[in-house]
Order: structure tokens, then sequence, then C-alpha cells
């Protein structure tokens, strides 16, 4: 039986109970290209993003919403061999030689333009961005093998969450065909409280963050209006400013609940860099 954290609410689920296998999928996807180097504090993410990808099974291609990106509107990678960006500082050198040359998708990324621009919603497509390490550092844990073609697709400048709620519900029709849609951010994002501190006492602000976000996407009780809405004003949440003081990094999610537009399951809570962060799977 597979479990990451520690389980202490009822609406947590063992992987093994996921039938049959969701393919959108909200992560965190650590700091910078720490999970790539061994460090420590990562330990419980790399083992879950090892251990989800049988869940996830082998798609036809990958669209990853970045916290990493954001444009003035939708925008979608579409080079056929888009580069890596090692968009982060003051690492070792190691970290800026961490390769990923995974193809990039031109006809979905077509498809994608397609689909948002039919519902009046601002798109662009570009050939010449690369993929940036909210996509290669938890694909590279995920799928070594960098064979699965990936799309990476912008936030919006502006950071509406009903708009991003929308962009999810207008790319929900690629789930018939066999793309993975994986939300990368973090659901825990003060960059000034983040320390590498993994033994330290739980935060309670964080706490109650983390149970406030879990229960919203997860409860069976809430309707999908409720649940929506409740995203929406996720910053009535208790300490939701202090948990994401921008919220470029929880946004992800809400494209995931947008294209689902179900509860999920939640598949991962654990510490980073001395946090709890949650990941979730529909």
């Amino acid at each position: 039986m597979l479990h990451y954290g520690t389980r202490t609410h009822p609406n947590d689920y063992p992987v093994t109970m996921i039938q049959p296998p969701a393919r959108v999928l909200f992560i965190p996807h650590g700091g910078g290209p720490l999970p790539l180097l061994g460090d420590r504090h990562h330990a419980e993410l790399v083992s879950f993003l090892g251990d989800i990808t049988p869940v996830l099974g082998r798609p036809a291609a990958i669209l990853v919403i970045s916290a990493h990106w954001e444009a003035k509107v939708a925008t979608v990678t579409s080079g056929a061999r888009p580069p890596l960006i090692h968009d982060y500082s003051g690492f070792p050198e190691e970290a800026y030689r961490i390769g990923y040359p995974v193809p990039g998708a031109p006809e979905l990324a077509s498809r994608i333009r397609q689909l948002l621009g039919d519902n009046d919603i601002g798109v662009r497509l570009d050939a010449q961005r690369g993929f940036d390490h909210g996509l290669f550092v938890p694909l590279k844990l995920m799928y070594p093998d960098a064979a699965i073609p990936c799309v990476q697709l912008s936030l919006v400048q502006g950071l509406d969450p009903e708009l991003h709620i929308r962009i999810g519900e207008t790319l929900s029709a690629l789930r018939d065909s066999n793309i993975a849609i994986i939300g990368s951010g973090f659901s825990f994002h003060n960059m000034r409280a983040f320390s590498f501190r993994a033994e330290t006492k739980p935060d309670p602000m964080n706490i109650r963050f983390e149970d406030w976000l879990q229960l919203t996407c997860t409860g069976d009780a809430l309707t999908e209006a409720g649940r929506r809405q409740r995203l929406i004003e996720w910053e009535a949440a208790p300490h939701a400013r202090y948990c994401h003081p921008r919220e470029e990094h929880l946004l992800p999610l809400h494209v995931c609940y947008g294209v689902a537009n179900k509860a999920a399951r939640r598949v991962f809570r654990g510490n980073i860099l001395g946090w709890q962060s949650i990941a979730l799977l529909r």
C-alpha cells in the first residue's frame, strides 16, 4: 500500500485505492532543483513523485501548468524541441547541467490554442519558449526516460482564480485523448518562511490552510458549485495570505480543478523544506 506523509485526515486515501487511474494531478515541485540534488528535505516528495507514475500510466503526452510562467494571455509552448530554462540561482554548478531532452508536442499545442480560442479565452503559441523547472524537475523523477512529449501552459497575468478554473474547464476535452494534465506548484509557498528545517514543529497557520485546502478539494459533502466558489474565494481561507503572499503557486490547482470538475483524492501530504504540502489526484 502506497502512502506518503502523515495520514491524519478522513479523506486521505492510499494510492492503490484509486481506480481507474486519474490523469489530472496537482503536485508540489519542491525548491528549485533540490529534489534532483539529493536534498534530504525533499526526500518525501522525491519518493512520492517516483511512485505516483504507475497510477498515471503512460500518457500519449503531458500538459504541465507551471507556477513559473506568467503571460498576458494563456501561452502554450509549441516548439518541437523546447530547451530547458534553468530558472533559479544560487545553487551548485550541477544544478545548471541538469538535462531533460523531452520532445515538445506542436500538434497538441495547436489543439490547446483552438480549444481556448473557441471559448473566448485569449491564447497564443510560443515556439521559442523552453521548459522551466516546474516541468523538468518533477517529470525527471516521474518519467526519467524523457520520452513522452510535453507542452507547457502559462498562467495569465492578473492571477484571476476564476479565469484559471475556466481555462481548465475548456481543456477538459483533452482527457479523452490520453493527455495527462499536471499542475505544478505548491500548496504552501511563503518564500520568507521557507528554510532547511525539516525537524522543526509544524506551523499551525500552514496546517490550518492545508486542512482547509484538502477539505475544499476532497470533501464529498460539497457541491461542485460550492467547491468552485471556495476555490475562487480562496483568500478567505485561514491564513491564506500567509501561506500564499502571491498566488502563482496555488493557481495550477485551479486549472486542474477546472479540468476535472470533481472532488480530488489526496495522494500526498508531507514535509518539504519543513512545511506541509499536498498533492491531489483526479
